[in-house]
């Protein structure tokens, strides 16, 4: 599926010069480009490529793209990865896009990304600065690239800038024709990143330096590699070069007529005029003029279709040809096509023309001139001639100029105007005489030229070296880095388990004492039921006591009656005895039963009065079950049954300090003192349970909950008459 995908991208790309056809012929041409990200100088795939309101395509897996543009266009570069950026074409060069990461993790920036940042935008100024004096300035283009790599930071990271700046520094030498400068260069590239692109311009740069067997080898190795469809067309086009350079028509042609299939397959536009034209001079070399001609014809309609200089490009090969084959009528023909697109394109475009090209107006008059003389028309060569005299001098073609002056004196000669031929003879020596000046001038130049170019290499060199060894110093810290950060990372470790196993001791001692506490928590729980379960057959008793009076005494009434109620007491006793605390409410309801049986039982001898402050929300307060009620027994079997007048028993209950209610139980009673001296011997043997029982109770208690419940018991009266037993309850 990812395949594909990839295949319909790049039929996209290669389309796009297709529909942007009717604007290149208005001066377009198709722009290159690559994506870099700024970081790490990695290739950025999937960008989107837009000339605004033009033309779009993307870029490939190496970044890469192919787009028609006019100078002045503005390219746009986006995706959801980077910051857009916008560029202003200025001119033809092959352009390096570096774009940013999205700065939202970039607001703390520390001062060593500062330098970094700065460094990556010193490259990509110098790399562009390169690359736009690339054709006019050789020494300056190069001095750009040398900034370039003293810009780049040590690390892996650097490796995708040094590719680049050593793919343009080829680039730099092809143009000025060093290839054998031009091989290093792209042979330094491939050592850093190995690209396609690099390894095809690399073939070109063998083929150029006269390695054809290294050229083919490598462009073979290339076609069994995953490359793109507009790059395998190149490689086919190259194989064709060499193999055109090495006199081999056969394969020549073979590999032309692949590369025409597959680009006529996917649209590769350019390409199909290209190769049309080169299968029609492989066939022309070979002998085989009719086939040469058909392919001509096919290249000359596509060029049509191309920009101006693409036309008169094609035009001029094509009449070439014609000149080969002496069909001298269709070479001017052509010839004049081409000087009208050229004096379209001087019009449209400032620049100073290339005098080598042969596509200057000097050099088309001056072979119009040579066809005419070729077919003995020296009246019609004379205009050319002087017309190709007239622009070889304007624009300083001392070349030119030289060849067609003396071709001018040639033709005086042949139709008998010697004086004619003589004065242009005097001019060509002269001509001459002031080409060979130039000459030495252009040679003195040209070895001081190879020796700036020479001397600019050997510091790049230079430059490379010292960037080994700093590249070395770098890997040898980041083995240090690493050491430490082992070592440290070690450290961390011994420190992490001391503190788990710290926290594993701290845990075990809180969870044994958590264990015991829960222990004495469960023991004290035991304890407190143990103690309600003595409670409980010791108020049976007691009730029972009473209940064996009424039966005594023959009152069945009063006997069944107190058995109701006393039935009913217990039921509620049975139900709570289970509960650690119940409800005030539930232990004043159960008070005032109990209180109403015993004065049921002794109502000669004492009354009772039970009293609750309405400030007291007797729901919020809970008390341990039977709490109450053996210090009412005590006051009325210990105090008030023995009492000569009728006694009072008084409960009161009244909200106390700090969210607790104090329990008031006062009778007025024969006293402590005084119960004490009328036991029996035998009640003085036995100890007194339901005391006893209700202390331990109450100690218990406050130990579990903290001073839950407080007690007091004091006289009631100064003369040793009466009790009174305090007891405050907390809320919580």
């Amino acid at each position: 599926m990812q395949k594909t995908l990839f295949y319909i991208l790049v039929f996209f790309v290669g389309l796009t010069p297709m529909l942007s056809q009717e604007n290149a012929e208005n001066g377009g041409f198709m722009l290159e480009g690559q994506v870099l990200d700024a970081e790490t100088f990695k290739p950025v795939s999937k960008v989107n490529i837009e000339i605004t309101g033009k033309g779009y395509t993307t870029t490939d897996l190496e970044g890469q793209f192919r787009i028609s543009a006019h100078v002045g266009d503005e390219l746009v570069a986006r995706n959801t990865s980077f910051r857009t950026v916008y560029y202003v074409i200025k001119d033809q060069q092959k352009i390096s896009v570096l774009v940013q990461p999205n700065p939202e993790e970039g607001r703390k920036t520390s001062s060593k990304r500062i330098v970094e940042t700065r460094q990556e935008g010193m490259f990509e100024n110098s790399i562009d600065s390169a690359r736009a004096y690339l054709k006019v300035d050789a020494q300056k283009s190069i001095e750009f690239v040398t900034q370039a790599l003293e810009a780049l930071p040590t690390g892996p990271e650097a490796e995708q800038g040094n590719a680049l700046a050593f793919e343009t520094l080829g680039d730099i030498n092809m143009h000025w024709q060093l290839p054998d400068l031009a091989v290093a260069n792209y042979k330094q590239s491939l050592n850093s990143i190995n690209i396609v692109s690099v390894n095809i311009k690399l073939a070109r740069a063998y083929k150029a330096n006269g390695n054809y067997q290294e050229s083919i080898d490598l462009y073979k190795q290339l076609l069994e590699q995953q490359v793109t469809d507009f790059q395998r067309v190149e490689v086919y086009e190259g194989l064709g070069d060499c193999y055109l350079a090495t006199d081999d028509a056969v394969k020549s042609v073979f590999n032309y007529q692949k590369g025409l299939d597959l680009a006529n397959d996917r649209s590769i536009t350019p390409k199909i005029t290209d190769l049309n034209s080169k299968i029609g001079e492989a066939y022309a070399n070979s002998g085989a003029l009719e086939e040469a001609e058909t392919y001509f014809k096919n290249s000359l309609n596509l060029s049509e279709k191309e920009n101006r200089t693409r036309a008169a490009r094609e035009k001029n090969t094509v009449a070439d040809f014609y000149n080969q084959t002496q069909d001298f009528g269709k070479e001017i023909e052509l010839r004049q096509e081409t000087l009208s697109e050229l004096e379209d394109m001087d019009a449209e475009e400032d620049e100073p023309q290339d005098l080598s090209s042969p596509l200057t107006p000097q050099r088309q008059n001056y072979k119009i001139a040579t066809a005419y003389v070729a077919q003995d028309k020296y009246e019609e060569a004379i205009p050319f001639l002087e017309k190709s005299i007239d622009e070889a001098g304007q624009k300083e073609d001392l070349v030119v100029e030289k060849d067609a002056t003396r071709k001018l004196s040639e033709v005086y000669r042949d139709i008998g105007d010697f004086d004619k031929a003589s004065a242009s003879y005097e001019r060509y020596v002269e001509v001459v005489d002031e080409l060979y000046i130039r000459k030495e001038q252009e040679l003195s130049q040209a070895a001081r030229f190879s020796k700036e170019i020479a001397l600019r290499q050997n510091r790049i060199t230079s430059l490379e070296n010292e960037r080994a060894l700093n590249e070395s110093r770098y890997t040898l810290a980041l083995e240090n880095q690493e050491l430490i950060e082992k070592n440290n990372r070690v450290q961390r470790w011994i420190i992490g388990s001391l503190g788990i196993i710290a926290l594993l001791l701290l845990y075990l001692a809180f969870m044994l004492r958590r264990n015991v506490k829960t222990q004495v928590f469960t023991n004290n729980q035991l304890a407190l039921k143990q103690l309600r379960t003595q409670m409980n057959p010791h108020f049976i008793f007691n009730a029972l006591n009473s209940v064996n009076s009424f039966i005594s005494s023959n009152d069945e009434r009063a006997a069944n009656r107190y058995l109701s109620d006393f039935s009913q007491l217990m039921r509620s006793v049975l139900e709570n005895s289970e509960e650690d605390f119940i409800p005030l409410a539930k232990e004043i309801e159960l008070l005032e039963l109990y209180v109403k049986l015993e004065h049921f039982r002794f109502q000669d001898k004492f009354e009772y009065k039970i009293e609750v402050d309405p400030a007291i929300d007797v729901d919020q307060y809970v008390i341990p079950p039977m709490l109450l009620q053996p210090y009412v027994e005590n006051a009325v079997w210990h105090g008030l049954r023995y009492t000569e007048e009728k006694g009072l028993l008084e409960i009161e209950f009244a909200p106390g300090a700090d969210q607790s209610v104090v329990v008031i139980i006062r009778d007025n009673g024969i006293g402590r003192e005084r119960s004490k001296a009328m036991k029996t011997d035998n009640q003085k043997k036995q100890k007194s349970k339901g005391m006893g029982n209700i202390k331990r109770r109450i100690a218990i208690l406050n130990r579990m909950y903290q001073d839950k419940v407080d007690v007091s018991v004091t006289d009631a009266f100064e003369d040793g008459r009466g009790t009174c037993v305090t007891l405050t309850i907390k809320k919580d």
